[in-house]
C-alpha cells in the first residue's frame, strides 16, 4: 500500500505537467490558466452547495436518532473532491468532478465499506459505555454576555474553584 502512495506522489505531478502541456498546446496558455482557475471556483461553489444539503440531511438523521454513516462518508468525499478541484491540474480536476456526482460517490462508498470493518456504537442510556454521567455538583452552566445582549453559554463543566469542589 505504501508503495502505491509513493508512486502516486511521484507520478501524479508528472502526469499533471504532461496534461497541462498538451492542453496548453491545444487551446493556448491563457485559456488553460483560466480553465484551471474556473475549476477551482467551481469546486468552491459545489462544496458550498452540496455540503450544505449534506449537513442538513445529517442533522435530520441525528435528530431522528440515526447515525448518518453514509452521509459522513459522502461528506468526506465531497471535501476530497473540493480539495482536488483546488489543486491546479486537469487530472485532479477530473477526479474531483467525478466525486461530486452522487452515483459515483455511492459506488465508491460501497467499495470502501465492503473493504473496511466499521463498528458503530450507539449509546444513550445511563450506565452504558460512552455515556458521561455527571452528578449535579460536577456540572455548572456558565454564561457571558453575547454581542446581541443575551447570555452566551461558555462551558457546561464546573470550575475546580467552585465551593463544592474546594471541599
Amino acid at each position: 500500500m505504501g508503495l502505491y502512495i509513493v508512486a502516486a506522489i511521484i507520478l501524479l505531478p508528472l502526469i499533471e505537467i504532461a496534461v497541462f502541456i498538451a492542453v496548453g498546446d491545444a487551446i493556448g496558455i491563457l485559456p488553460t490558466v483560466l480553465l484551471t482557475v474556473l475549476t477551482a471556483v467551481a469546486g468552491t461553489f459545489m462544496l458550498r452547495q452540496q455540503g450544505l444539503s449534506l449537513v442538513t440531511r445529517m442533522q435530520s438523521e441525528l435528530q431522528a436518532g440515526l447515525v448518518p454513516e453514509t452521509d459522513m462518508l459522502h461528506g468526506a468525499m465531497i471535501v476530497l473532491a473540493s480539495i482536488l478541484l483546488l489543486i491546479p491540474g486537469f487530472v485532479t480536476d477530473a477526479i474531483g468532478l467525478l466525486l461530486f456526482i452522487p452515483p459515483v460517490r455511492g459506488a465508491l462508498a460501497r467499495f470502501i465499506v465492503s473493504r473496511v470493518n466499521v463498528t458503530v456504537v450507539q449509546t444513550g442510556r445511563r450506565g452504558q459505555p460512552g455515556v458521561v454521567d455527571l452528578d449535579e455538583e460536577d456540572w455548572a452552566e456558565k454564561t457571558a454576555s453575547n454581542p446581541d445582549g443575551g447570555p452566551k453559554r461558555i462551558s457546561p463543566w464546573a470550575d475546580d474553584d467552585t465551593p463544592e469542589r474546594q471541599g
